[in-house]
């Protein structure tokens, strides 16, 4: 755990003290809301989805209209992507928060790199960063496809939100909006390497430190069988007591983000999450996931109704959590 960094962010100072293992509990359950028919039931799931927000800050999506083909098609496209020879992908590298890395991300909360790789799609910021047609046919088309699926759900999801914060029901529609150049959503494709035979029961606890996203709302696609998620719900988070989300491929797990628990002057809770390494007997190969960052662009001041916080630009929030994160100028 890390002990001695401070940060000037209240976020990153209460994610430097979640890094103990915790416990895990089965006590709580990660709402599942139904989506469909979501306009003639837009007022019962616009009170479904504050509910979850406010007393949890996760919940789950079902039937949320993208393809579960879709979904299986982007998959198949990331491992493709993570198959590539190290060099090749190194020829991507993260930049502004585009782009390829592995084992770079170092959360506060564990002072040690996620035992992973990933890759990012900011639409603006991709200049030289997809990989070529030779090294990987249809790779941009199917990934920028997939983008924009996702955020429709999540502008969705938004939209009640805004409803209920007393803003008009486009307002996070028009923060996020991804014909400018401000755009900074960025669409995350995730490998956690594989344990190796050698080391499977000398594990620490964690593949991935404890964390809350630094967006507005997440959109996170497992895929089955491949599990490790679990989620610390609740405003008691200092108790570290952990509940796992078993991966469902035909939900979408969705959870709040810093950006706009400012913007509700706390009343959504942003909540850690974290990956656990497998246990003994559970599969110890890679895991797979895709997340979908609803970021405000960059020029959009994040200010609150009551003035919790004190306002800020999007861009200027996420680069400072960037750089607590990787260690490096934004």
């Amino acid at each position: 755990m890390n002990t001695t960094t401070t940060y000037e962010l209240a976020e990153l100072q209460k994610e430097a003290r979640m890094g103990a293992e915790g416990s895990e509990t089965t006590a709580r359950r990660v709402p599942v809301i139904d989506l469909s028919n979501f306009e003639a039931r837009r007022a019962e799931i616009t009170e479904q989805l504050w509910d979850a927000a406010v007393n949890v800050g996760f919940f789950q999506l079902a039937n949320h209209g993208v393809p579960l083909a879709k979904a299986r098609e982007a998959f198949a496209m990331s491992e493709k992507f993570f198959a590539l020879p190290k060099e090749v992908k190194a020829q991507y590298p993260l930049s502004r928060n585009s782009g390829w890395e592995s084992l770079a991300q170092v959360r506060p909360s564990t002072g040690v790199p996620d035992q992973k790789e990933s890759y990012q799609i900011t639409r603006p910021r991709m200049a030289g960063l997809y990989p070529s047609e030779a090294e990987l046919p249809d790779f941009k088309r199917t990934m920028l496809d997939f983008e924009q699926t996702t955020w429709a759900v999540g502008m969705q999801v938004l939209s009640c939100f805004a409803d209920k914060l007393g803003f008009d029901r486009d307002f996070f529609t028009r923060a996020h909006d991804p014909a400018s150049d401000n755009y900074q959503s960025t669409l995350r494709l995730l490998h956690y390497y594989g344990i190796p035979a050698d080391i499977q029961d000398k594990l620490d606890y964690v593949r991935g430190g404890a964390h809350t996203d630094f967006n507005c709302l997440t959109l996170l696609f497992q895929r089955e069988g491949q599990g490790g998620l679990q989620v610390c719900p609740g405003k008691e988070f200092e108790a570290q007591e952990w509940t796992s989300v078993p991966p469902r491929e035909e939900l979408i797990t969705c959870n709040i983000g810093d950006m706009l628990m400012r913007w509700s002057d706390d009343r959504l809770l942003s909540n850690f999450h974290r990956v656990r390494n497998p246990q003994p007997g559970e599969y110890m190969g890679a895991r797979y996931s895709i997340a979908f960052f609803c970021q405000a662009n960059t020029d959009i001041l994040i200010e609150s109704r009551e003035g919790k916080y004190p306002p800020i630009t999007a861009g200027d929030y996420l680069a400072q959590r960037v750089k607590a994160n990787y260690n490096k100028k934004y």
